[in-house]
């Protein structure tokens, strides 16, 4: 295993270097960029909401995030170490669609959380261990 980790580590500048050619407009290359597979959601209060407004609401917003992990759409689910919030792992390919997923949650409709949309998926520098061809 620890052999695996300084390879990885080792051929991530190997793996940028081979796909300079093929850049997006972001500058970071294509062989970086993977498909999207989940989106990371981290919802936060917003400012000058109280308890009491987040707990008015909070039995409606529970059901109804069961009935979407019951679904397969919310994959998985935590509470931020720091108090400060949820995150939730959304099956979804694009932040639009998650965005449009969360938008249906009582808190979201209520306007009481921000969030915050990453769109995930595989770790791309891992195709070096599949050798040459394995790039595209």
């Amino acid at each position: 295993m620890k052999f695996v980790i300084s390879f990885l580590i080792a051929m991530l500048p190997v793996a940028s270097v081979a796909q300079s050619q093929s850049r997006v407009a972001s500058g970071v290359p294509s062989v970086a960029i993977p498909q999207t597979t989940e989106v990371i959601v981290i919802q936060t209060t917003k400012q000058g909401v109280t308890p009491q407004q987040i707990m008015a609401v909070i039995p409606s917003e529970i059901r109804e995030t069961v009935k979407l992990y019951l679904d397969g759409k919310i994959r998985q689910w935590y509470s931020r170490g720091d108090g400060k919030g949820v995150i939730f792992v959304v099956d979804a390919k694009t932040e639009g669609e998650a965005r449009a997923l969360m938008e249906t949650l009582p808190l979201a409709k209520e306007q009481l959380m921000d969030h915050e949309y990453i769109p995930v998926g595989p770790l791309m520098p891992l195709r070096a261990l599949m050798g040459p061809g394995a790039q595209q």
